[in-house]
């Protein structure tokens, strides 16, 4: 679990996040959503350590991230999984090595341990006969499950990412999201997502947090964010013609 309790973050004079609250369950997929510019990645950012907050606070579990310093900070690190926007593999290393590379990285363990754990991995998110490949030879689905193998390498706790739907294909996309939503739940995992697809949230999305310019406008699960009310929600909601049919037709049946 993660809580974040009345967080702020001032670029200049440029408010980003307003004293921001909220809490992150484990074993769940915890979706952050907003129009681009809204602080979402700023908030995302901040909880993970790339800003300082300027003010409150960001508990995992029991510990209060804001308050340790570089070395308790870097150990917490450990338990944290990243999937990068643009997957953020290493051009220069294969399948295999890009995953193995926080083992090799932050643990003692012998190479057979190592790759052991990489193939259960990359066996986990459906990667076959790839290990030797390098990520120009695969596509970008396979590159994204390549970078979720790699994030969840090392058994973490957490689970943190931005916009893994990028640059992919519907199809795709919903792939990625049963994966990300399986590995949550198998591995009670506290999983954090950046997007902006409202398919995503609608899939997987457990709990659903809305910023607007910087403020938590609204949070609550999937199922009820159809019936909201809130205006700058609805806006965001509704803007794909897909969900303001299925708004229609509920309202439809309903009368």
């Amino acid at each position: 679990m993660i809580t974040i309790q009345n967080i702020s973050k001032s670029f200049d004079d440029n408010l980003v996040l307003d004293e921001v609250s909220t809490v992150f369950e484990a074993g769940k997929t915890n979706l952050i959503i907003g129009r681009s510019g809204s602080g979402k990645t700023v908030l995302l950012k901040s909880i993970v350590g790339l800003h300082e907050v300027d003010q409150g606070d960001i508990f995992y579990d029991d510990r209060n991230f804001t308050k340790m310093n570089h070395k308790l900070r870097k150990k917490l690190r450990q338990e944290m999984g990243m999937v990068f926007q643009g997957g953020a593999l290493f051009d220069s290393f294969s399948v295999e090595e890009n995953v193995r590379f926080p083992l090799d990285m932050f643990t003692n363990k012998t190479l057979k341990e190592k790759q052991n754990r990489v193939d259960f991995c990359l066996d986990r998110v459906n990667i076959e006969k790839a290990h030797k490949l390098y990520p120009a030879e695969i596509s970008g689905g396979m590159q994204k499950r390549v970078a979720i193998a790699r994030a969840i390498v090392m058994n973490p706790k957490y689970l943190f990412c931005d916009e893994p739907n990028s640059g992919l294909d519907p199809e795709t996309s919903l792939v990625i999201d049963e994966l990300v939503h399986e590995l949550t739940v198998d591995f009670n995992m506290t999983t954090v997502i950046n997007t902006h697809d409202m398919n995503s949230v609608m899939e997987i999305g457990d709990r659903i947090l809305f910023i607007s310019e910087g403020v938590k406008t609204w949070e609550g699960t999937k199922e009820e964010i159809l019936h909201v009310q809130n205006k700058k929600l609805q806006e965001f909601v509704f803007a794909n013609k897909t969900y303001r049919q299925i708004r229609d037709l509920k309202i439809e049946k309903e009368r």
